[in-house]
């Protein structure tokens, strides 16, 4: 043990208190550390050391619980951006076609020749299961900016029905499109009360007589609720002719029994009066 053993400190050998004598014992059985000096430590120096080591190792753990928490926050952050522009992409509308099914252009809804809206005694229990509306909403409602959302939409009765929109001129039509709320979001268990059969007619022919309703049929098309919930459909308008008015025939429905639901209609193509307009006034851009 010679080389484990080293000198007494000169206070132990002075010492007479047998409590001193026991603690340089342990002290003269105890080697140097490595990296210290050769004198050893009093018990006061040693819990001073200690107690130095604890601060330190509370810093430290201070400041990995901070860099933590900044690590979380910017996880944090980035997930909810994340999920804002997932959001942001299943939200976006891809069609980038001019609407001209829109109220805020001027559309509207030709009520005499549009089916009734759905109307039986338990119509108020209906919206309420459907979404948090409690009353039908009126046709105008297909017109409107894309609010669609489980509800929000113009209800007729059975699975046969008809909607014409009034133009906001004379329009040569090139697409339909509609749109529907997908199965997986719909309140109701499922989307069978979405349009599936449905035509498209014209009437109002620009040299016809204002009174003159002959229709011009555009094409027969299938809505699939399979497929995305917005889905346009080419029209069968050639040679082009431009029309004040077109009205959607609803043919039939993906299987509910009581009713069908329109959400979203709109009429792409180009509003021929208002190139008239343009030409006869000489403007040659402005808002579109």
């Amino acid at each position: 043990m010679g080389n484990l053993l080293h000198p007494l400190p000169v206070h132990c050998l002075v010492a007479p208190e047998h409590l001193s004598a026991l603690w340089c014992g342990l002290l003269y059985l105890i080697p140097p550390l490595e990296n210290e000096p050769k004198e050893m430590l009093t018990l006061s120096q040693y819990h001073h050391r200690v107690h130095s080591q604890g601060q330190q190792l509370q810093q430290l753990q201070a400041e990995l619980n901070k860099l933590h928490k900044e690590v979380s926050s910017v996880r944090a952050a980035h997930s909810e951006r994340v999920a804002k522009l997932v959001f942001q992409r299943l939200n976006e509308d891809f069609v980038r076609k001019p609407d001209y099914a829109l109220s805020s252009v001027g559309a509207s809804i030709d009520l005499e020749k549009t089916s009734s809206d759905y109307e039986d005694r338990n119509t108020a229990y209906f919206w309420n299961r459907l979404s948090f509306w409690n009353y039908a909403r009126p046709p105008s409602v297909i017109l409107e900016s894309p609010d669609v959302f489980p509800g929000n939409c113009w209800a007729f009765e059975g699975d046969q029905g008809q909607v014409v929109i009034r133009l906001p001129g004379h329009v040569q039509l090139s697409d339909i499109t509609l749109q529907h709320p997908p199965p997986t979001v719909a309140h109701t268990g499922g989307a069978s009360s979405a349009p599936r059969d449905f035509a498209v007619y014209v009437s109002g022919a620009e040299g016809l007589q204002a009174d003159d309703e002959t229709e011009v049929f555009l094409g027969k098309f299938i809505f699939d609720v399979q497929k995305s919930e917005i889905q346009t459909f080419h029209l069968q308008n050639d040679p082009p002719s431009a029309f004040p008015k077109v009205k959607i025939q609803i043919l039939s429905n993906w299987g509910h029994p009581r009713f069908t639901c329109l959400y979203r209609v709109r009429a792409h193509g180009v509003r021929t009066s208002e190139w008239a307009d343009d030409n006869a006034t000489g403007v040659t851009g402005g808002p579109h």
